[in-house]
This record gives C-alpha cells, sequence and structure tokens, in this order.
C-alpha cells in the first residue's frame, strides 16, 4: 500500500470516529426520539466507514489513527459550550451541520494532497462524504 493510501485511510479513521464520539455526545442531550433513532442509524454507518479504513491499514501492516484524550475532551467541552443555554433539536442538528462539514474540508483536503491514492483508499474516502451530505440533508430539516 502507498503512503498516500494510508493517509487517505487514516483521515477516514479521523473523521468517521469524530463523527461517532460527536453523535455520542450530543446523543446524551437529544429530546426527539426520531432524531436519535437517525442519529443512532448514522453512528452505525460511520462505525462501517470506520472499520474498513482499519481493516485495510491492518492488511498493509499499516499504522492506524489514534485519537487522543484531549482531542475527546476539547469535543465534548466544546459540544457542551454551545448547548448550554440551548439545546434543542434545531441547535443540536447545526452543531453536527458544522462538524459534517469540516470533516468534509479534511477529506478534500487529503485527497487533493495524497494525488497518487489509489481507487480502493478514494472509494473509502468518497463514501464517507457521501455519507456526511446525507446526514446534513437529513438533518436540515431541524434547523
Amino acid at each position: 500500500m502507498k503512503k498516500d493510501d494510508r493517509e487517505i485511510l487514516k483521515e477516514v479513521q479521523k473523521n468517521s470516529q469524530m463523527a461517532v464520539k460527536t453523535i455520542d455526545t450530543i446523543s446524551e442531550k437529544v429530546c426527539d426520539d426520531i432524531m436519535r433513532y437517525e442519529l443512532i442509524k448514522e453512528k452505525r454507518k460511520y462505525t462501517d466507514i470506520h472499520n474498513r479504513a482499519e481493516e485495510r491499514l491492518i492488511q498493509d501492516k499499516a499504522e492506524e489513527y489514534h485519537g487522543s484524550a484531549i482531542e475527546d475532551m476539547r469535543l465534548k467541552s466544546a459540544i457542551n459550550i454551545n448547548t448550554f443555554l440551548n439545546c434543542s433539536s434545531s441547535k443540536l442538528a447545526e452543531l453536527i451541520i458544522q462538524g459534517s462539514n469540516r470533516g468534509m474540508t479534511s477529506m478534500w483536503k487529503a485527497m487533493n494532497h495524497y494525488e497518487t491514492a489509489t481507487d480502493t483508499s478514494l472509494e473509502i474516502a468518497r463514501e464517507l462524504m457521501d455519507l456526511e451530505e446525507k446526514c446534513i440533508e437529513q438533518l436540515k430539516r431541524y434547523l
């Protein structure tokens, strides 16, 4: 596996892991049962993509992405601060949409930077970006 493939797959892991942690943190605050159910379904999809990227890296005996406790704490703190006075479905959807947009931006940067990545790695990256777009579309109705 090329270095560019490894880097793309690590970025997929990073973004999908961040999405799962965001959903876990926000799900605790969701009062709308339908929204909570939709988030749980999305979490499964992010987890599946993360696991496929991880499997490819393991097969190649490449180092995987490992988030830090500081990143986790920063994420949870940011969500808690942003929802301290307002944890409506609209606010929660807005936070997830913002995170999804940041994730898509970082994936585009990675895909543009690691130009020699093969179709297999790029396919997983594109699938993640498609999931982000679908998630945004579903959450727009809560705004």
